[in-house]
C-alpha cells in the first residue's frame, strides 16, 4: 500500500514539473510579399468570406457548412464553419480593424477541441507596388494541453498552413 501511495505522489509530482515547465502560450505568424499596392490587398483581407478563396483550410473540405452573420469586413462579422476531421467546427470574428493596417480576429474552435486564439493580417507597405502581409495567431495554452505542446510544436504544425494560404492569397491577387 505504501508503494502505491510513493508511485501515485511521484507520478503527481511528474505532472505537477511538467505543468510548470511547458509552455503557457503561443505565437505563430508567417509573411509574404505581394506585387500589388497595400490599398488593394487591405481591402481583400478584410472580407471574411473572400478568406475561402486563398485559405487552405477551405480547400481541404470545399463543402464545409458556413454560415455568415452581419456585415462582411466590419467589427462583429461572424464567420461559422462545420467541415470535416481537417477542418473541424468554430467560428471566426472580427475584432478590431485598424484601416489600411491590421485587421484582428477571435478564432474559437469547438471541435476537435475547445480553445480560443487571436488571429490577425498586418499589411505594411514595401513600396508603392508591393505589400508585405503578416497572417498570425496566438493564445494560450491551458492544462493539460500545455502538457502536450511539451512534444507538439504549434509553429511547425500551423506555419506550414500559413505558408500554403499567403501562397494562394499571392496567386489570388497577383
Amino acid at each position: 500500500m505504501i508503494i502505491l501511495l510513493y508511485i501515485l505522489a511521484g507520478i503527481v509530482l511528474l505532472i505537477l514539473i511538467l505543468a510548470a515547465i511547458a509552455p503557457k502560450t503561443y505565437n505563430v505568424s508567417r509573411s509574404i510579399t505581394i506585387a500589388k499596392p497595400k490599398s488593394v490587398v487591405f481591402e481583400h483581407l478584410k472580407s471574411l468570406k473572400k478568406q475561402n478563396e486563398w485559405s487552405p483550410w477551405a480547400r481541404r473540405d470545399p463543402n464545409m457548412e458556413q454560415k455568415f452573420t452581419g456585415t462582411d469586413g466590419e467589427v462583429g462579422f461572424v464567420n461559422y464553419w462545420n467541415g470535416n476531421k481537417e477542418v473541424g467546427e468554430g467560428e471566426q470574428e472580427i475584432t478590431k480593424i485598424v484601416e489600411g493596417e491590421r485587421i484582428e480576429s477571435e478564432l474559437r474552435f469547438l471541435k476537435p477541441w475547445k480553445s480560443t486564439s487571436d488571429a490577425y493580417l498586418i499589411t505594411e507597405e514595401v513600396d508603392a507596388a508591393t505589400t508585405k502581409v503578416t497572417w498570425g495567431f496566438s493564445g494560450k495554452n491551458k492544462f493539460p494541453f500545455s502538457i502536450m505542446m511539451l512534444f507538439m510544436n504549434m509553429d511547425k504544425m500551423i506555419g506550414k498552413d500559413f505558408e500554403e494560404g499567403l501562397s494562394n492569397l499571392k496567386e489570388k491577387l497577383e
